[in-house]
């Protein structure tokens, strides 16, 4: 495909759309600047050689102009040494020199017009550039949010669930230490109960004793 072609398909490009339709936008994107960075350098490379071409138009113009000028002046020289035939040859080379300088002239111009649309290309073609280039900023600056964003829902999620873990050992932990405490104090309430049993029962023998010593009486 020829520079123009690709650039005319790159400028009517609809990237935002393109973007849309890839698998990989980023990847895709980065392709595409790829291929805008090649055809703007295949653009100025263009641009530079008309440059060059109308440089040397402009120079062989010049000569042309300065050689019609020679010739005319050598004509003149030959009317005013009675040599019209001699005249007459000068002034055919002042028209063959006359008729180049106008081609060039033309040519010129015409590389004055090539030129002029290599620059409106350039124009379009960096201006688009730059556009995708912002497109391709953004692409990464919402990729990275979004990374970041996930990483961030990670760390929560980690954190959470490390909470929720340390609160349910604070709750083994409490549990455990009811537990003790209720096995504790159950074995003292137990011992307190026996003990007023064993209590009470040498309370009866010593009131059985004091009956009998009173019926001996």
């Amino acid at each position: 495909m020829g520079v123009f072609s690709r650039f005319m398909d790159i400028v009517s490009s609809n990237i935002n759309g393109l973007l849309d339709m890839a698998e990989d936008p980023e990847k895709m994107i980065k392709l595409m600047l790829q291929e805008m960075e090649d055809t703007l350098i295949e653009l100025k490379s263009t641009c530079a050689t008309r440059i060059a071409d109308k440089t040397r138009a402009e120079r062989l113009r010049n000569e042309q102009d300065a050689l019609a000028s020679r010739w005319e002046n050598r004509a003149r020289l030959a009317v005013e040494k009675d040599r019209d035939d001699l005249a007459r040859e000068a002034l055919a080379e002042k028209l063959r020199a006359e008729k180049s300088r106008e081609a060039f002239a033309a040519e010129i111009l015409r590389h004055e017009s090539l030129i002029g649309e290599s620059k409106t290309d350039i124009g379009k073609l960096e201006e688009k550039l730059a556009s995708t280039r912002a497109t391709y900023k953004k692409l990464r600056e919402e990729k990275a949010k979004k990374t970041r964003e996930e990483q961030n829902a990670h760390y929560s999620y980690k954190n959470e669930a490390k909470d929720h873990f340390s609160r349910f050992s604070r709750m083994e932990e409490q549990l455990d230490r009811m537990k003790a405490d209720q096995d504790v104090y159950g074995d003292e309430d137990l011992d307190a109960r026996f003990a007023d049993l064993e209590e009470l029962d040498e309370i009866e023998a010593e009131l059985r004793k004091i009956r009998a010593h009173a019926k001996k009486k």
